[in-house]
């Protein structure tokens, strides 16, 4: 039987949580981690943000900045390929209210990769080193980071960044058990993190495909990582970190939320949309996480597509509402 790990031999920084919620761009904004929090979890990193602050100015860049007021650990993630100025990034993150800075070198999008940001840093170790060494000294909050097993299968050099990183003074690291080449396709190769683990002192999380508490049990145990990272499986299930969290903690499996709960949680999440963006941006963005509530709910009706033509909150609850009744109805 799984034995939960006792809170006070956990390392520090995962001493709230073994379970982190990974920064996804335009999924895991203020909205979505506020959701994540009051369904049990505790440690999420914010979306990426470039290290160029020149881009800081758009709405997108200051939405993804206003961590202020919310409930900590604040962890930003920056992104961008220039010593310098990530440190500078870092320094103002910090200075915005950022109590961890995380790095991101796992990000496979040809966009971030284009730039040399991103899993194409990862061809490039005197430039990792250079970057994580630049930020490290730059501040005084923890510095993590999120890697790949590297390029492609036959550039294999994740174990080699966890040394780097290890050496720059870099408190945590996250490793995505696949290749920048394979993206999002393919087996994740859990015995290479497992291999980078073995290798280091700092702590790990292991990141790649975990769907379930008994999933995430078992990846702890095949790679002796400290704690994992929840992706995609969240989407749509914004309470998945806190049962897996829970899990890992007691022992003690909770029930996925009811249809019912479902329901209201995605009420709940598309009201925060509009908060939060305005109106006008706030029923749009909604579109796609509704799409992912219908998904984890099985409905396969006309729901989406007609819901994605409302274009005021008040319609997109109104016809949450019915359909929820309807659903009631036919259960």
């Amino acid at each position: 039987m799984f034995s939960p790990v006792p809170q006070g031999e956990m390392i520090p920084l995962l001493s709230a949580s073994r379970v982190v919620m990974a920064p996804m761009a335009g999924v895991t904004d203020r909205p979505f981690r506020d959701l994540c929090r009051r369904h049990g979890a505790r440690l999420m990193i914010s979306e990426m943000i470039t290290s160029d602050m020149r881009l800081w100015h758009t709405r997108k860049s200051d939405k993804r900045l206003q961590v202020q007021d919310e409930a900590g650990p604040r962890w930003i993630q920056i992104a961008g390929s220039e010593p310098g100025m990530m440190a500078e990034a870092a320094v103002r993150c910090v200075d915005l209210g950022a109590e961890i800075i995380d790095i991101n070198m796992g990000c496979p999008a040809k966009k971030v990769c284009n730039k040399a940001a991103g899993s194409a840093l990862l061809r490039n170790e005197d430039l990792v080193g250079s970057i994580l060494t630049a930020v490290v000294e730059a501040i005084s909050v923890p510095v993590t980071l999120k890697i790949r097993l590297g390029w492609s299968r036959q550039e294999m050099n994740g174990w080699r960044i966890g040394e780097i990183a290890e050496d720059a003074g870099i408190s945590l690291l996250t490793v995505h058990g696949r290749t920048r080449a394979e993206r999002f396709s393919g087996k994740v190769d859990y015995e290479e993190i497992a291999n980078i683990k073995s290798r280091l002192t700092i702590p790990v999380l292991a990141n790649g495909d975990i769907t379930t508490p008994a999933q995430a049990r078992k990846i702890l145990e095949t790679t002796g990582a400290d704690g994992v990272m929840i992706g995609r499986a969240a989407q749509g299930r914004p309470w998945l970190p806190g049962i897996i969290s829970h899990y890992l903690e007691t022992g003690e499996l909770r029930t996925e939320p009811s249809a019912g709960e479902i329901w209201a949680t995605l009420r709940e999440h598309v009201v925060e949309l509009s908060d939060f963006y305005g109106e006008d941006a706030g029923v749009r963005i909604a579109r796609k996480h509704v799409g992912w509530y219908l998904q984890t709910l099985g409905d396969g009706s006309g729901f989406r597509q007609a819901f994605n033509g409302i274009d005021r909150l008040d319609g997109q609850l109104a016809m949450i509402d019915q359909h929820e009744e309807l659903a009631a109805e036919a259960a």
